[in-house]
C-alpha cells in the first residue's frame, strides 16, 4: 500500500478520467439536469420539516441515478453499490467520497412517488423540449414500431389464468394470500415472437420459422426520422395488438414533415383514414395478398419503405442491447417507468452523439 487515498488523490484520478473521455462527463456537459427540478419537485410531496428527521437525498441526485439504472439495466440495488465504487459514476451524481448515497429502498419511494403523482409524461416532455430547444427538432417525418419486454414469468393455475383475462386484480384472485398477490403480475400478457430462419441451401427444404414464448410487455415508439430520436412512447402489454396502438397517441404532430413509416401490422383502413384526417401521409407497408404472390411494384415500394424504416431498429438496439431493458417489477404502471426512464436515456445518449457529430462537421 502506498498510503490512504486522500483528496488530491481523487481530485488527479477524475482527470485522468476526464482526460481519457468520460461519458458521464460529457452527458452531463449536454443535459441541464436542473431542468427536471420543478417537474420533481411538483411531484414530491414534502413533510413538514419542523418534525425533524433525517433531511431528504436530493431529488434530482435521486433522478440521475435512475438514469444510471436505466442506462446500464441493473437493479436499484447495483446502481447504488455503484454510485458508492465508481468514481465516474459518483461526480456525474455531484458526491464526493464522503457524502451518502440513497440506498435501493430510497431510490424505490423516490420511483413510486413519481408514477403516483404521474410525473414521468412532464419529465419525458421537459427533455423533449430541450431537445428541441437545442435544436434538433422533429423532421422529416416519424417512423413507428414496437418491441417485447419481457418480464419476470408467471406460473399460474388454469382457473388463475381465466381470473386474470377476465380482468380480475391479483388481491381479488388470491384474497387470503397478500404475499403472494403482491408478487403476481397479472397486467403482462404471453405472446409468441417469431424468429426468421436462415435461408436454406439450393435445392433443400425451408426450415420452419421460430416461434419464441415472450411473457410481459410492449414498448411502443415513434422516432423521428431526420434525427432518431423518441419523440412518443407507449407501453402496453405483450399480446396488445401493435396497430391499434398508432391511434392512441404514438404520432407526434409537431414534426415538420407529414410521413410516416410503419411494418404491416400498423395496415388498416381505420389507419389509413387516422392519418389521413390527421395530415398525415401514409408509408406503411402494404400487406402481401392472401394466398397470391406479391406484385413486383408493391415489393419494389415496399423495399423502399423498408430502408427508412429500418432506423427504428436503432433504439430499439440500444434499449435491449446496452441498456439490458428488462422489467423487473409487478404491473404496467412500473413497467411504464422503466420503459420512460429507458427511452429518456436513450434520448440523452442521442443528444451526445448529435452535438458530436455536429461538433466533428
Amino acid at each position: 500500500m502506498s498510503g490512504q487515498f486522500g483528496f488530491w488523490d481523487f481530485e488527479d484520478r477524475l482527470r485522468e478520467l476526464s482526460a481519457e473521455g468520460d461519458p458521464l462527463e460529457r452527458l452531463s456537459a449536454t443535459v441541464d439536469f436542473e431542468q427536471f427540478r420543478p417537474v420533481l419537485a411538483k411531484a414530491l410531496r414534502r413533510g413538514d420539516p419542523r418534525k425533524g428527521g433525517r433531511p431528504p437525498f436530493d431529488a434530482v441526485l435521486k433522478f440521475k441515478m435512475l438514469v444510471l439504472q436505466a442506462l446500464h439495466g441493473l437493479s436499484l440495488q447495483q446502481t447504488s453499490y455503484l454510485v458508492r465504487d465508481r468514481l465516474s459514476w459518483m461526480r456525474f451524481c455531484g458526491l464526493g467520497p464522503g457524502d451518502g448515497v440513497p440506498d435501493a429502498n430510497t431510490l424505490w419511494d423516490f420511483r413510486e412517488a413519481l408514477i403516483r403523482a404521474r410525473a414521468l409524461d412532464g419529465l419525458f416532455t421537459r427533455l423533449d423540449q430541450a431537445i428541441v430547444a437545442a435544436g434538433y427538432l422533429p423532421m422529416s417525418g416519424q417512423i413507428v414500431d414496437a418491441t417485447l419486454v419481457a418480464a419476470p414469468r408467471q406460473r399460474n393455475k388454469e382457473e388463475e389464468k381465466a381470473a386474470i383475462k377476465q380482468g380480475k386484480s391479483a388481491h381479488e384472485i388470491w384474497p387470503d394470500q397478500p404475499a403472494k398477490a403482491a408478487q403476481k403480475d397479472v397486467d403482462a400478457r404471453w405472446t409468441v415472437k417469431f424468429s426468421k430462419a436462415k435461408p436454406a441451401p439450393e435445392g433443400a427444404p425451408q426450415p420452419p420459422d421460430i416461434a419464441i414464448p415472450v411473457f410481459g410487455y410492449k414498448a411502443h415508439i415513434a422516432i423521428d426520422r431526420r434525427h432518431g430520436v423518441i419523440r412518443r412512447r407507449l407501453v402496453s402489454d405483450a399480446a396488445a395488438h401493435d396497430g391499434a396502438r398508432l391511434r392512441e397517441g404514438l404520432i407526434d404532430p409537431d414534426n415538420t414533415a407529414s410521413g410516416v413509416w410503419a411494418d404491416t401490422a400498423y395496415r388498416s383502413q381505420a389507419n389509413e383514414d387516422f392519418l389521413r384526417d390527421a395530415g398525415k401521409v401514409s408509408h406503411i407497408h402494404v400487406k402481401k395478398p392472401k394466398g397470391k404472390p406479391m406484385s413486383q411494384r408493391t415489393a419494389r415500394a415496399n423495399a423502399r419503405k423498408s430502408a427508412i424504416r429500418a432506423k427504428v431498429e436503432h433504439p430499439f438496439a440500444m434499449l435491449k442491447g446496452p441498456m439490458k431493458l428488462f422489467i423487473r417489477t409487478i404491473g404496467i404502471k412500473r413497467a411504464e417507468a422503466a420503459i420512460t426512464f429507458a427511452a429518456m436515456a436513450y434520448n440523452m445518449k442521442r443528444w451526445v452523439w448529435l452535438n458530436g457529430r455536429t461538433a466533428s462537421a
